[in-house]
C-alpha cells in the first residue's frame, strides 16, 4: 500500500491540474465575451458613424428646402407688389379716362348720308381721344 503523503500529493497535484484547467476555461470564456462585446462596440459605432452622416445630409437638404421656401415668398412677394401696382395703375387710368370723357362737348350726331340710319357714335381711343366717325363703305 503507498503512503498517505505520497497519495496527498499526488491528489494535490491533480487537483491543481483540475484548478489550472479550469482557471484556463475561464480566461478563454472572458477572451470570447471581450471579442463579442468588442465586436458589438465595432457595429454600434459604425451604425452611429451612418446616423450621423444621415442627419448632416438631411440638415443640408433642410437648408436647401428652406432656402428654396425663403425665394419662393420673395417671388410671392413681387408678384404680389406687381399686381398692386397694376391694379392702381388701371384705376389711375380709368379715373382719367372718365374724366377725358366727361369733358367731351357733345356733338351733334349724324347720320349716314341719305339712309336716315341711327347717329353714329363718335370713336373715342384708349386715351380719350375722339378719333373719327365710322364710315359705311358698302353700297
Amino acid at each position: 500500500m503507498a503512503p498517505v503523503s505520497s497519495l496527498s500529493s499526488a491528489t494535490q497535484s491533480g487537483l491543481q491540474q483540475i484548478m489550472v484547467q479550469q482557471a484556463k476555461r475561464n480566461a478563454d470564456q472572458a477572451e470570447q465575451t471581450a471579442q463579442s462585446l468588442r465586436a458589438q462596440a465595432d457595429a454600434a459605432q459604425r451604425t452611429a458613424e451612418k446616423a450621423q452622416e444621415t442627419a448632416r445630409s438631411l440638415t443640408l437638404q433642410s437648408d436647401q428646402a428652406q432656402q428654396q421656401a425663403d425665394q419662393a415668398r420673395q417671388g410671392l412677394a413681387a408678384v404680389t407688389a406687381t399686381q398692386q401696382g397694376i391694379t392702381s395703375l388701371s384705376n389711375t387710368i380709368n379715373q382719367m379716362l372718365d374724366r377725358k370723357l366727361a369733358s367731351i362737348p357733345a356733338t351733334p350726331s349724324t347720320t349716314a348720308p341719305g339712309t336716315g340710319a341711327a347717329p353714329v357714335p363718335p370713336v373715342v381711343n384708349t386715351q380719350g381721344q375722339v378719333t373719327g366717325t365710322i364710315i359705311n363703305t358698302a353700297v
